[in-house]
């Protein structure tokens, strides 16, 4: 069980397993803005005037979906995934920083701003990222 554990994080790599877990992030935040919008929506007012929620919602979905996708994808192949994390996530922080400041229509905006840029800016640095070399190890016993 541990070999197998092994190979496939081995054939996953960081890069891979950085994209899983913003897949996860992005496709389950999606499914919640479709089960239970958020109720304050103060914030994605120049969001919603584009599309409703719901279309934001599975455009979290689809973000997600790509990049758990694109993990399994050989290194120089996973960018679209990076890309499409950072790409849902910027329109969404841009929103939160413009309703903070100059509208003065969400307080807090700043916040969301900070947290939805924090995510997607992850991407960016890491579709830079090389995996590092393989490690031979000797095997461990038991």
């Amino acid at each position: 069980m541990r070999q197998a554990a092994r190979r496939l994080t081995g054939r996953l790599g960081r890069r891979g397993a950085l994209l899983t877990l913003k897949g996860l992030i992005a496709s389950l935040y999606g499914y919640g803005q479709l089960v239970e919008p958020i109720p304050d929506r103060r914030g994605l007012c120049l969001l919603l005037k584009g599309a409703p929620l719901e279309v934001w919602a599975v455009g979290w979905i689809v973000a997600g979906a790509t990049a758990l996708v694109c993990a399994w994808l050989p290194r120089r192949r996973d960018w679209p995934g990076f890309v499409a994390v950072w790409a849902i996530t910027a329109p969404w922080s841009m929103a939160y920083l413009v309703a903070w400041w100059p509208l003065g229509e969400y307080p807090r905006g700043w916040v969301a701003a900070l947290i939805f840029g924090a995510f997607g800016a992850v991407c960016l640095v890491a579709i830079g990222w090389d995996e590092p070399p393989a490690r031979s190890e000797p095997p461990r016993g038991n």
